[in-house]
């Protein structure tokens, strides 16, 4: 718009002059070499003008063809260029759908049309990347080195060739350098710090971090929580060498992630070592809001050393009710009640969870419960069972990894901050929740007390009694009748023989035999007694002797084992 009034304006101007001379008739007389020439003024201006179009086209054409080795020269670069930039656009094509062979073969073109262009050396070792030449993909990223322009190209290529060879050292060589040679390059600040946590270097892991925070790499929420995270890692490794330094680093990344749970635990471990109890109980209780836990549990039981079951129990009671219908704190009070022997409480808890969530824990608890409790082992094998087919409770999981306890990083993926408190992945998913019955859950029924058996003493034979017993007893008379203190004396000694000799109740439909020779011997006596006693006769027991007299008889331990007894837990 701006040429096109510019254009508008020269040529008004020039209407302008024209008009103006036409306005001012004049004559132009010229002598030279005895000729006289006379023109008007507006004829002569013409012939300028026309003269001077003349001599410029002259000129234009004189210098074409002077410079004509040159315009054709600049013509075919051009075009040479032209097919150059053709053929990576149809290399880098190929390249993204994947046709290797097509990628490689224009890329070939188009470094030979278009020499030292830095696109068509990364279009041919990608295309090497592409088609698995290992070597040559090495080499060409090698020889970007030598160019400024290509160098952290080159370094990504080398890294990412060391990652697939499974070389970290070379690999982790390349993205700090990478990092040194561009500040910020996002790939390589994130794989230094990766390294750097996996070879457990937590102080230079730190100052990549805060680089990379510096840089916009990350956001500030994340700068916080994996700075919480590293300085959990190293509380955990200066535990037992420096518990101070230790203490100081988890209490910070408590306070800067309240809801990481290791640094909670480790901070409230270390501070009851200290004796500091309020401190352990309150950073407890913050992380216990966010996200329960079995290990703050645990920790806040123990936060007091040296202190009762039943004063557990209560400090367990008080941190389950910050966070109601809580799984994991039921569990804690059913696990601090087990411990306190306050079995109806622990009965109550574990049966709300099992209602819920029949978990592997919560089934291991009921058994310990019941053994502890009753001593029933059908319940304890019940539960047993149960845990064994309940599905798995939450634990920690990375990248499909599941592990015990938490660590820092990955060991798949070398991702900070990887593991994750959760169900690990069931094993059958198609299978269901078995269902409770109620009367597993209900507490056994009090047995009656067991009366005490009668305990008769061992007559003690008198000489006389011994004559009398070896001289046979006269033959009453056919018509004599017994007297009355006869009559008596045969009512009382069965009575008598019964008290002695009791027989034991064999089991309904299985007929009891004597186990030893000993019992076969007490057997065969008893029989023989009550055919005696029975016929109006006394006779003597004897008492087998298990041990002789100067024998104290077989310790305590011993005949509780040999009762057979049935514990799973201690």
């Amino acid at each position: 718009m701006i040429r096109v009034l510019i254009f508008m304006g020269v040529v008004f101007a020039l209407a302008l002059g024209a008009a103006w001379v036409a306005e001012r008739p004049g004559i132009i007389s010229l002598d030279w070499q005895g000729y006289r020439i006379e023109m008007g003024v507006m004829t002569a201006l013409v012939i300028i003008a026309a003269a001077f179009a003349v001599v410029h086209l002259l000129w234009g054409a004189l210098r074409t063809v002077l410079r004509s080795p040159d315009i054709a020269a600049r013509f075919w670069r051009r075009r040479k260029k032209d097919r150059g930039y053709d053929a990576l656009s149809k290399g880098l094509v190929a390249l993204g759908v994947g046709d290797a062979p097509s990628a490689k073969r224009y890329g070939a073109e188009a470094a030979k049309l278009l020499k030292g262009e830095p696109a068509a050396k990364l279009l041919l070792a990608q295309t090497a990347q592409l088609s698995g030449d290992r070597e040559e993909a090495r080499r060409r990223f090698e020889d970007m080195l030598e160019d400024p322009r290509l160098k952290a190209v080159g370094l990504h290529g080398l890294f990412i060739e060391a990652e697939r060879l499974d070389e970290p050292v070379a690999a982790r060589h390349y993205a700090e350098e990478a990092a040194e040679l561009v500040p910020g390059l996002p790939w390589a600040g994130r794989a230094v710090l990766g390294y750097q946590a996996m070879g457990e270097d937590w102080e230079k892991a730190q100052r990549t971090l805060e680089r990379n925070y510096a840089a916009r790499l990350i956001d500030k929420k994340t700068f916080r929580r994996h700075k919480a995270v590293i300085m959990t890692a190293r509380a955990m490794e200066l535990e037992d060498r420096e518990p101070d330094h230790a203490r100081q680093l988890a209490y910070e990344a408590h306070g800067l992630a309240p809801d990481l749970v290791p640094a909670a635990a480790l901070a409230a471990r270390l501070f009851t070592r200290r004796g500091e109890i309020r401190k352990t109980l309150k950073i407890v209780e913050t992380t216990w809001k966010a996200k329960p836990h079995p290990d703050l549990a645990e920790a806040y039981a123990h936060a007091r050393t040296g202190d009762s079951a039943q004063d557990r129990l209560a400090r367990v009671k008080s941190l389950a009710a910050l966070r109601p219908n809580s799984t994991d704190g039921a569990l804690a009070v059913a696990t601090a009640a087990i411990e306190a022997s306050d079995w109806g409480l622990a009965r109550e808890k574990l049966a709300s969870v099992l209602r819920s969530n029949p978990a592997r824990r919560a089934c291991l608890l009921m058994a310990e419960l019941e053994e502890k409790e009753n001593g029933d082992r059908g319940r304890v094998r019940e539960w047993l069972s149960r845990a064994v087919r309940a599905p798995a409770d939450p634990t920690w999981v990375a990248d499909g990894i599941v592990s015990d306890e938490w660590a820092p990083v990955s060991p798949l993926s070398g991702r900070l901050d990887a593991f994750e408190w959760t169900e690990p992945p069931a094993a059958h998913p198609e299978d269901e929740l078995e269902t409770i019955d109620e009367s597993l859950l209900a507490a056994l029924p009090s047995l009656p007390e067991k009366k005490p058996e009668p305990v008769v003493k061992p007559r003690v034979e008198t000489p006389a009694e011994s004559e009398a017993e070896t001289k046979p007893a006269p033959e009453p008379a056919k018509d004599a009748q017994p007297g009355p203190a006869e009559s008596a004396a045969a009512e009382k000694e069965p009575a008598e023989a019964e008290i002695i000799a009791p027989e034991k109740p064999a089991a309904q439909g299985v007929e009891a035999r004597p186990t030893n020779k000993a019992e076969a011997g007490e057997a065969s006596g008893d029989g023989a007694r009550r055919d005696k006693a029975e016929a109006g006769k006394v006779e003597t027991i004897d008492f087998p002797l298990k041990h002789m007299p100067d024998d104290p008889g077989p310790e305590e331990k011993e005949e509780t084992a040999a009762k057979g007894g049935f514990r799973f837990f201690n």
